[in-house]
């Protein structure tokens, strides 16, 4: 066997003659059996006629059934773990002499495991302050908020102006609302409309011109400037709910306000530990992939550029988005993604040797557990969701997420955390 470059290897391989003609002779006789000649009934044709009209048949049907089983056979001798389909190569087939041939391939990369235990990765515990808490509660509040009804009065900021308004001209499609809540000066209302509408009051009527930016929400009013005609049916004021005892208990399974702050320190602590540990995560994998240069097979990353592809389009179709439209440029994706994605491939290989020599695996428990998840989601029945994750290959993909998750979580425990690096400010220019 020769290495081609990377992963990619070539080998040669010799078929002997007498093969050659068992394989020939067993060819030969099927295709007699299935023969129509002329003046022969089916399948009696002499076989010598029919060596001699389908020659070129028989010789190809022996090449195509020799090749693969004698390459095969050489794999197995050299016990080469095959990862891509073998190119054929060179093909030598005369009569009278061994059929000679080359094949190139890619196998999957061999590598030692450096050391991944006791990496430094910068981490810091995260914190829960008071202001942190009260931002949150507020935003329940928020959440819960109702909107009374004041008596008719020039609108002001900070009032909730209940309107219906029309495109008058700036769009294709005309734009239209028979109910609509603005802020007035709200962080969310375009200052076009604080401006037409401060000052009126229910019944008048308001036209406005608003210039959209060019990355607003909606593709139909972006980078527009649009005028409308508003008509005021009302004034309303957001009222909020105080936060005291009888709120907690509105909430759900509180007693006191007391307990509410409690659990929502609770929650943000958790919810920052969980974000800070994901990105010490990403960089000890980062530390694990530089630490160990191994070429890999063009095959593995193809697939996982194939793998971001789908799950980007997939999020697109998600969106509304039609992807049957959308053409990939395969080759500019292998250049502009195929770095990153040779690195996702590496750490992938490093997550499952460390998994393999820490004895790490996935327990039927845990992947029922979330065969489980997937069936609230979907909403099906259990038995149905595993059937389906059988057939489609999710019980693997599942069980495979928990290995790299239960890794990564080692790698992180035996982690020697250190305080993120403050930059050091640049030093005075002295004029």
């Amino acid at each position: 066997m020769a290495l081609v470059e990377g992963c990619k290897h070539s080998i040669e391989v010799s078929i002997p003659v007498d093969a050659i003609d068992a394989e020939t002779a067993k060819v030969a006789g099927d295709f007699q059996k299935k023969m129509r000649m002329p003046g022969f009934r089916p399948g009696k044709a002499p076989l010598s006629l029919v060596k001699k009209n389908l020659e070129s048949d028989i010789r190809s049907k022996v090449v195509e059934n020799l090749i693969p089983r004698y390459l095969d056979k050489q794999f197995e001798q050299e016990q080469l773990k095959v990862v891509s389909r073998p190119d054929i190569l060179d093909v030598h087939f005369t009569p009278g002499e061994p059929m000679v041939f080359k094949a190139e391939f890619e196998v999957a990369p061999q590598f030692e495991l450096g050391e991944y235990r006791g990496l430094e990765v910068p981490y810091a515990e995260p914190v829960v302050t008071d202001a942190d808490v009260q931002e949150r509660l507020e935003s329940m509040r928020q959440s819960r908020a109702t909107y009374a009804n004041v008596d008719p009065r020039p609108l002001e900021d900070g009032d909730f102006s209940l309107i219906s308004l029309e495109s008058t001209s700036g769009v294709e499609e005309p734009v239209k609302s028979d109910e609509m809540m603005l802020e007035i000066a709200g962080g969310d209302t375009m200052p076009a409309f604080t401006e037409g509408l401060r000052g009126a009051s229910p019944g008048d009527e308001r036209d406005v011109e608003v210039t959209y930016p060019d990355d607003y929400g909606s593709d139909k009013l972006a980078g527009k400037t649009v005028a409308f005609h508003i008509h005021v049916k009302g004034v309303r004021r957001k009222e909020l709910p105080e936060l005291n005892d009888e709120f907690a208990q509105d909430l759900g399974d509180y007693r006191t306000v007391d307990e509410v702050r409690e659990t929502v320190r609770k929650n943000i602590l958790s919810q920052r530990e969980g974000e800070a540990q994901q990105q010490a995560k990403a960089k000890l994998i980062d530390k694990l992939v530089d630490a160990h240069d191994f070429p890999v097979p063009q095959i593995y990353v193809d697939r996982q550029i194939e793998n971001r592809m789908s799950q980007r389009l997939a999020a697109l179709a998600n969106q509304g988005v039609d992807i049957s439209k959308l053409k990939p440029d395969w080759t500019k994706l292998r250049e502009s993604q195929g770095p990153e994605a040779n690195r996702e491939v590496r750490a992938s290989l490093l997550l499952g040797k460390i998994a393999d020599r820490e004895g790490i695996h996935a327990t039927n428990d845990e992947v029922d557990k979330q065969v489980e998840q997937v069936a609230r989601q979907e909403r099906e029945p259990i038995p149905r969701a595993r059937k389906r994750l059988e057939e489609n290959g999710g019980l693997g993909r599942i069980a495979s997420h928990i290995v790299t998750e239960k890794t990564l979580n080692l790698l992180f425990e035996q982690a020697r955390k250190v305080a993120e690096a403050t930059p050091t400010p640049p030093a005075p220019q002295i004029p």
